[in-house]
């Protein structure tokens, strides 16, 4: 039986008119909002395992089940290899391979971004697969590019890839990325073996699904000092 998944719709019909002030705002005007203590706990237990390791970071934000963290795992192996996702029901799915090579966290992923970039740390790859795309024009703030955490995001550097089965989110996001001095590109995911169960349903499905890939260099990133 073929799977069936909704195609995304939205009242926004084109780029959100607010998206370059947004983008520009969140860049010149840093906000710092309290840590909430579920995260902070999170942090506590995160900081003192990559003080202990040496290997180079991997980030797989809105990791979900994890299965796309245990592929990752795979494709970098000399890098650790961090998954972080806010739901507890979506992780209790995760079927660990013996000997996994990675963290699972539950936790938000923009306080972990600030957390990271505050600490100093940078990613090698860093990867936001079917992140929830808040498609009503009034929710701009709550997908990545309009989130102020977009601005940790570039801090952490490294090659970002974002995929979605909403073009126009692509889109936005890569208009983002060049408007914080990155270059990128946008363009249908081309046929490979699927990431996470999303991606495997969007396929079944035969939904079109979309990819930016870019990278951020040291001379990209943002200044977080102010």
């Amino acid at each position: 039986m073929q799977a069936s998944s909704r195609v995304v719709t939205s009242n926004q019909s084109g780029l959100h008119p607010r998206l370059a002030r947004t983008v520009l705002r969140h860049l010149h005007h840093p906000h710092r909002s309290p840590l909430a203590a579920h995260n902070q706990t999170v942090w506590e237990e995160l900081r003192p395992l990559l003080q202990a390791d040496p290997r180079p970071l991997v980030l797989d934000s809105f990791c979900g089940t994890g299965m796309s963290t245990a592929l990752l795992a795979q494709r970098h192996p000399g890098h650790l290899v961090i998954g972080i996702d806010r739901s507890a029901h979506r992780l209790h799915k995760h079927i660990a391979s013996p000997g996994a090579n990675y963290l699972l966290l539950q936790a938000e992923c923009e306080p972990l971004w600030q957390q990271l970039a505050g600490a100093g740390l940078r990613v090698d790859y860093h990867y936001l697969l079917y992140p929830n795309p808040w498609p009503k024009s009034r929710h701009l703030q709550r997908r990545v590019h309009g989130h102020p955490g977009f601005r940790d995001l570039l801090a952490l550097g490294g090659r970002v890839e974002l995929r979605s089965n909403w073009q126009l989110y692509v889109e936005e996001f890569g208009v983002a990325m060049y408007l914080a001095g990155v270059r990128g590109r946008v363009r249908q995911l081309p046929e490979a073996p699927a990431l996470t169960r999303f991606e495997d349903k969007y396929r079944r499905s035969r939904q079109l699904l979309w990819q930016y890939r870019g990278r951020i260099g040291y001379s990209e990133r943002p200044d977080t000092r102010s």
